[in-house]
């Protein structure tokens, strides 16, 4: 269900060079926001197969508003990067 270091690793590294400063740059918002989508997507089949974990459920809508929040704060500052890291993510359609 979780993320492993490594593959947090990876996903810092792929969009920290392509929408951050560096390789290396976790604080970057598209980064922040790659990460919490991998985390909702690996929830995803938890939630198919237990249809009635309402705590789950509370933190996974967590997570949607806080990607959601991220995105407006993006948006809103660099509207380039919001579209490139939207399509590259497929979140709109």
């Amino acid at each position: 269900m979780m993320i492993t270091v490594a593959e947090s690793k990876k996903i810092v590294a792929e969009f920290g060079k392509e929408f951050g400063s560096s390789e290396k740059d976790s604080g970057c918002t598209a980064v922040q926001v790659a990460l919490i989508t991998t985390r909702i997507n690996n929830l995803a089949p938890h939630f198919a197969a237990n249809k009635h974990d309402y705590s789950g459920n509370r933190g996974l809508l967590k997570l949607i508003g806080q990607r959601k929040r991220l995105l407006s704060y993006l948006a809103k500052t660099d509207d380039k990067k919001y579209q490139a890291l939207i399509k590259k993510l497929g979140l709109r359609k």
